[in-house]
């Protein structure tokens, strides 16, 4: 029952640091693709 309750916590912790890199991931490439060539850079 032990293995269990671990088992649980360590699902968590994945799932939850996948889905803040993927929430991250997908605001740099809408900022990437949008909002860049609103501004472009001058050289």
């Amino acid at each position: 029952m032990l293995l269990a309750v671990v088992w649980h916590w360590w699902i968590g912790f994945f799932l939850t640091i996948g889905s803040v890199l993927t929430v991250i991931a997908l605001v740099v490439g809408y900022l990437k693709t949008v909002q860049a060539p609103r501004y472009p850079k001058k050289d």
